[in-house]
């Protein structure tokens, strides 16, 4: 499975419906960090899938997403178990690193 676009208009169903653990990364076209770490979540949710479902969120075109969760840097990576936040961290982190929050 690939990385969900997620936006204000597919977020409940595919985040807080979801019946699986949901990896969110909180992004802009601009940033570079989330450039960086954009190869790192593609590989995570292709091996993944059939444990979590990814999704990426453009804080340009969803402010209120990113206003709901309190998105004050970006990349920030946040985890949603059913329905609710088991996770978040702000910044560049490795593979390992993310796979242990999950």
């Amino acid at each position: 499975m690939s990385v969900l676009t997620i936006t204000n208009k597919n977020y409940e169903k595919e985040v807080l419906q979801s019946d699986k653990t949901v990896l969110l990364d909180f992004y802009a076209d601009w940033c570079g960090p989330c450039r960086m770490m954009s190869p790192i979540i593609d590989e995570i949710a292709e091996e993944m899938s059939d444990k979590i479902k990814v999704g990426k969120i453009n804080v340009d075109e969803n402010q209120d997403l990113a206003m709901e969760y309190e998105v004050m840097s970006i990349p920030t990576i946040i985890i949603i178990e059913n329905g609710r936040v088991k996770n978040s961290f702000v910044g560049v982190r490795d593979k390992n690193d993310i796979l242990t929050h999950l």
